[in-house]
């Protein structure tokens, strides 16, 4: 177990648990070093630079500053980190439980484990068995990395999961017009489309999922080592889609693995083509 990042309570009425908290997801991403080309192959430096010294600054030099107006700051210590008035700065306390299906998944961000002392096991337990049963998410904040978020704690697979969240003026408006709104689409169409998601339709699991871009960047780097020229895939060609039925009807016939015409397309056109409900605004 990795060590913990936060340590506080979770409470819920009068009653208090101890636990530390830990990061829950871990990149597995690529990592690369700026290099100066095939000349020296150098790795790059990141100076942090005073241009009124001219001369690097050391980190113990260095505090953060609020830029109020134009080149002019306000200087914040750790002192005053600390001093902010904020029970979630130890405390998670559980002020609502919800349905975790009214949470639209855009607002959250980043997942955490929360695990107990040995002194809050048993309300640990209690609020764990709770939960489960009930089938809701406790919803909190927590101030962490100089910042209280908004936070969903749920179980999941016998863990305490704790899901920092965006606030809601933290959440841009889609952009422009949606224009799909306006667009007429035929019964057949539809029927089509939906008969299609249905045989594609599947338990989600994440172990079947792979990172292909990475894999095929490991295998990049490794002939690059053993000096092995690597031959560029062809990129996929995308079909223009010219008779959106007969397109809905192969990807279906393949789908299936036959050629036989799905019953769907079998629909006659109505008079009437059918227009979906415009999406209900968003609260400001």
């Amino acid at each position: 177990m990795p060590r913990s990042i936060w340590k506080g309570a979770i409470s819920f009425g009068l009653v208090s648990i101890p636990v530390k908290l830990y990061t829950a997801t871990d990149s597995k991403d690529i990592a690369f070093r700026q290099i100066h080309d095939d000349e020296c192959q150098a790795r790059i430096r990141q100076l942090r630079w005073c241009p009124v010294h001219d001369r690097e600054v050391p980190y113990n030099e260095i505090v953060r500053g609020y830029e109020y107006t134009k080149d002019r700051y306000v200087l914040l210590e750790e002192e005053d980190f600390d001093a902010l008035p904020l029970p979630s700065k130890h405390t998670i306390n559980l002020d609502a439980f919800v349905d975790g299906g009214e949470i639209d998944p855009i607002y959250y961000e980043r997942s955490y484990y929360l695990e107990p002392d040995e002194a809050g096991a048993k309300p640990f337990a209690l609020l764990m068995r709770a939960l489960q049963e009930k089938g809701l998410v406790a919803i909190a904040k927590i101030a962490i990395r100089n910042k209280e978020q908004l936070c969903a704690l749920r179980p999941q697979d016998g863990a305490l999961t704790l899901e920092t969240m965006y606030l809601a003026d933290e959440i841009r408006e889609a952009p422009g017009e949606v224009e799909w709104q306006d667009v007429a689409v035929s019964a057949p169409e539809l029927a089509m489309a939906q008969t299609l998601i249905e045989m594609l339709h599947k338990p989600f699991a994440p172990e079947g999922y792979h990172d292909d871009y990475r894999e095929a960047l490991q295998q990049v780097i490794n002939a690059k080592l053993e000096g092995i020229a690597v031959e560029e895939a062809a990129p996929a060609e995308t079909p223009k889609v010219i008779d959106l039925m007969a397109a809905l009807r192969a990807s279906i016939e393949a789908a299936q693995g036959t050629s036989a015409t799905a019953p769907a397309a079998e629909a006659e056109e109505p008079e009437a083509e059918r227009k979906p409900s415009r999406r209900r605004a968003k609260a400001s």
